[in-house]
């Protein structure tokens, strides 16, 4: 853990980032939803040629391990935290509470008041412990699959936390 880093994404990172998302969603994510569903949000056939776009127009954070892409989490500028998600052989190992802080640091230069997201049945006791509240269920459709996830919110002070 001594050589994990927090930085932003670079294009080589694609491919792990790719990887690490199907393989997160088809074997953590498994716990709480569905083998169809797990199979519709993260399929066999997912265009992993657009990671790179996608990751490069937003600020996404990555989790680097002396190589290994341990995690990564993505902040739109309206304060949107997309695709957050932990490698699955480092679950709860302070990876997601780092990428979290570096998002949060980023927010709060940004000026932002709110960071939200659509946490998975999996992830909603994550954010919880991070401060987030809401947690309205809804039902979001994948590929014709239904699935439910919540929303939430975390409001930022003005000045920095200690």
């Amino acid at each position: 853990m001594a050589n994990r880093q927090i930085r932003l994404f670079r294009p080589e990172d694609a491919d792990q980032i790719s990887q690490l998302f199907h393989q997160t969603v088809r074997e953590i994510n498994l716990r709480d939803y569905s083998s169809q569903q797990v199979k519709a949000w993260a399929p066999d056939d997912l265009n992993f040629r657009n990671w790179a776009e996608v990751c490069a127009s937003r600020d996404t954070f990555v989790a680097d391990d002396a190589g290994v892409i341990a995690g990564f989490g993505e902040l739109e500028a309206n304060g949107h935290i997309d695709c957050f998600y932990c490698h699955k052989d480092y679950q709860r190992r302070g990876v997601g509470r780092q990428i979290y802080q570096a998002i949060e640091a980023r927010a709060r230069e940004l000026k932002l008041n709110c960071l939200f997201v659509e946490a998975s049945i999996t992830a909603k006791p994550f954010f919880e412990r991070l401060g987030f509240t809401g947690g309205n269920a809804q039902q979001v459709t994948r590929r014709g699959v239904t699935f439910t996830n919540y929303r939430m919110e975390k409001y930022l002070t003005n000045h920095d936390e200690s």
